[in-house]
C-alpha cells in the first residue's frame, strides 16, 4: 500500500456518486486534490507527513480512479462547481465542518471554487 496507515473509503457525495478515498492521521483536516490525469495516488510522498499533525484526506475526484464516473447529461457533471461541492460533501461526511484545501492542476482549479463557493467551510486555500 503506497499510503502506509490510510483507511480507504467509498464516500457518497451527491446523488449516484461516490469518492474513492483514503484518510489517515489525526489532526486538524486537509483535503488534497489530485490534477489531470492523475489520482490521489499523486499525494503518496506527502500525505504521511501531513498525516503526522493533520488528519488528511486524499480522494479521487469524479470521473478518476476508482471513483464514480456518472454520464453528463447535462453538461454540469464535471463542471468545477458540481466537483467543489462533492469535495465539501465529502469533507462533511467524514465529519469535518472546516478544511484546508491544496489541489494541483485540475484539482486547483476545484479547490479555487470550494473556497469560492464554501468559504465557511474552506479554512485555507493552496
Amino acid at each position: 500500500m503506497n499510503f502506509p496507515g490510510f483507511t480507504t473509503h467509498r464516500v457518497p457525495v451527491a446523488d449516484g456518486v461516490r469518492l474513492h478515498t483514503l484518510v489517515g492521521g489525526t489532526g486538524s483536516p486537509v483535503v488534497l486534490l489530485h490534477g489531470f490525469p492523475q489520482t490521489h495516488l499523486m499525494w503518496r510522498r506527502v500525505a504521511a507527513g501531513l498525516a503526522r499533525e493533520h488528519t488528511v484526506i486524499c480522494p479521487d475526484l469524479r470521473g478518476y480512479g476508482a471513483s464514480d464516473k456518472p454520464a453528463d447529461v447535462d453538461g454540469l457533471a464535471y463542471a468545477k462547481r458540481t466537483m467543489a461541492a462533492d469535495v465539501v460533501a465529502l469533507a462533511r461526511a467524514l465529519g469535518h465542518e472546516r478544511f484546508a484545501l491544496a489541489g494541483h492542476d485540475r484539482g486547483a482549479l476545484v479547490a479555487f471554487r470550494a473556497g469560492l463557493d464554501h468559504p465557511e467551510a474552506v479554512t485555507h486555500l493552496a
